[in-house]
């Protein structure tokens, strides 16, 4: 697999928690859309793609991308791009809800289990029922990314679905509750800022999941900043170490889905 062309990176850095970030950004493709479920009374929403060819008689991979604190599924499928990248996936940003009653713009994720009686985690189980119904699904190539509050989900989902998906990319994401508990070995792709306020946590849920993993060997270069650990357990892990801070780096998601393509679920 090739490395994170750094100099490209450096040219394109975005944080993602500017809200106008959608607006430096190419607009929806024609061929999303926009999707509504009622989860015990409440309405949800997410963008989903799909390939605009007939895939069958193959199924067809999965990728589900879940943007900041703060943030919407619009800025969220321009800021990952994923379905430009995997045109032949569905791509499914989910929009989060607000976490505070006096800010109805704070959308966010749910961290632990439990909380809110667990409407992102129904949300979740409800999509992705949906588009079993609707798509042949390749049950064998699912995966899920997040920046930030997004990340956190992810591995929420990674401990309490832990045998949905194939891999994982995280950028910038911690573990804030013991409730938590990564029990799979999974392939997962990390990215990390060293002037990140929270680093060192960040760095700690990585190295709990390459000890999961079987991945705590020196580790090979796999292009600037870039090192893969190869793992015991066949769920290798790719770290992204850059020196800017809470950022998602655009042309990273490119990686994302080369990473992505390289696993399957046994």
């Amino acid at each position: 697999m090739g490395g994170v062309k750094t100099m490209s990176l450096r040219k394109r850095w975005l944080t993602a928690v500017v809200l106008s970030v959608a607006s430096l950004l190419a607009p929806l493709g024609a061929h999303a859309q926009r999707v509504t479920w009622t989860i015990d009374g409440v309405e949800r929403q997410a963008f989903v793609y799909v390939p605009q060819k007939d895939p069958r008689p193959n199924k067809i991979p999965v990728v589900f991308a879940f943007h900041w604190h703060g943030g919407t599924m619009q800025q969220d499928a321009q800021v990952f791009h994923f379905q430009q990248l995997w045109p032949e996936a569905i791509v499914v940003y989910m929009q989060g809800l607000p976490t505070r009653a006096n800010a109805p713009s704070d959308y966010g994720w749910q961290h632990a289990a439990g909380v809110d009686g667990d409407r992102d985690l129904k949300f979740f189980d409800t999509v992705l029922a949906d588009l079993r119904q609707k798509f042949p699904i390749d049950d064998r190539r699912i995966y899920a990314s997040g920046f930030s509050d997004g990340a956190q989900f992810t591995y929420f989902l990674w401990s309490a679905r832990p045998k949905t998906f194939a891999a994982f990319a995280i950028v910038a994401g911690r573990i804030m509750a013991s409730s938590v508990k990564i029990s799979e070995a999974r392939p997962v792709y990390y990215v990390v800022g060293t002037q990140d306020p929270g680093y060192q946590q960040i760095m700690a849920a990585m190295d709990m999941v390459k000890q999961l993993n079987g991945a705590t060997g020196n580790g090979a270069p796999c292009g600037e900043m870039c090192t893969k650990y190869a793992s015991s357990k066949g769920a290798p892990v790719i770290t992204y170490i850059h020196d800017n801070g809470h950022v998602y780096p655009i042309a990273i998601s490119t990686q994302f889905v080369e990473f992505f393509k390289e696993h399957t679920l046994d």
